[in-house]
């Protein structure tokens, strides 16, 4: 862990955050702070997760930074014995590459969103599960896509990725009904955070910005950051299955209306 930064108080229930870096997870990790939850940061970047972990301090509430690619098992495995107490982990950590047909589609992009959304969902969770279980009260999230959901032309591999996701988060649900740990899966639509779309069109900033073009409001990073914070907040017996949000302006992954 980092040391330059507080070590959770006793009371404070800790709440692991994959993917802290920005956007999502950024959010997510300053709205589950401000409700008081220690937050460990983890991400690839250290000098974002440090910088975010210094803001949330200097606010007063408590959190660590910790360099972590969810990908490389071995590291993760580190990580879980040194992290000690978990109520609530967040598997945000992933992303999309490209936007080709399924003929002409990059296998390596579709490795690297597998390896990264499902396998690193796999190894977090499976890594973090006995101290979920020992908190006696605690909350597994997924946060997957509408893509997980219902599949569109040029997606392909995106799709099948979270649809993996979706599937881990449903399956864990059954196996492990009974014990004291819930599995959340937020399925957000149309997001406009500052690098989903541009990291996936490999930094073509006019190709992302089309991609929110004429939406009069997608969702923002913080409106998907409230609803885990929400869904991770009600009484312990309430299980919030599967909760989908899209912007009013999104009535499907291919439906969408826009303001030309």
């Amino acid at each position: 862990m980092t040391a330059a930064h507080d070590a959770p108080a006793s009371d404070a229930r800790t709440a692991v955050v994959t993917g802290a870096s920005s956007g999502i997870g950024a959010a997510t990790a300053r709205r589950l702070a401000a409700a008081g939850f220690h937050v460990v940061l983890t991400a690839r970047r250290k000098d974002r997760i440090e910088a975010l972990a210094g803001e949330l301090t200097a606010a007063g509430h408590r959190a660590t930074a910790q360099v972590l690619d969810v990908t490389d098992r071995a590291a993760v495995d580190d990580f879980a014995r040194g992290l000690g107490s978990c109520a609530v982990l967040v598997n945000n950590a992933g992303g999309a590459l490209g936007a080709d047909p399924v003929a002409t589609g990059d296998p390596e992009d579709w490795r690297r969103m597998y390896e990264s959304n499902v396998l690193g969902t796999l190894h977090v969770t499976q890594a973090l599960l006995p101290a979920l279980t020992a908190s006696g009260d605690g909350t597994v999230v997924v946060l997957s896509s509408t893509a997980g959901h219902a599949t569109y032309e040029g997606g392909a591999g995106y799709v099948a990725a979270k649809h993996g996701q979706h599937v881990l988060a449903e399956t864990l649900r059954l196996e492990i009904v009974g014990t004291p740990v819930r599995v959340i899966e937020v399925a957000p639509g149309m997001v406009k955070t500052d690098e989903f779309a541009t990291t996936r069109f490999r930094g073509d900033t006019a190709k992302a910005a089309k991609v929110y073009e004429g939406v009069a409001r997608p969702l923002t990073a913080d409106d998907v950051a409230e609803t885990i914070e929400w869904a991770v907040t009600r009484p312990s017996h309430v299980n919030v299955d599967l909760l989908v949000l899209r912007p009013r302006a999104q009535a499907s992954n291919t439906k969408v209306h826009r303001e030309l």
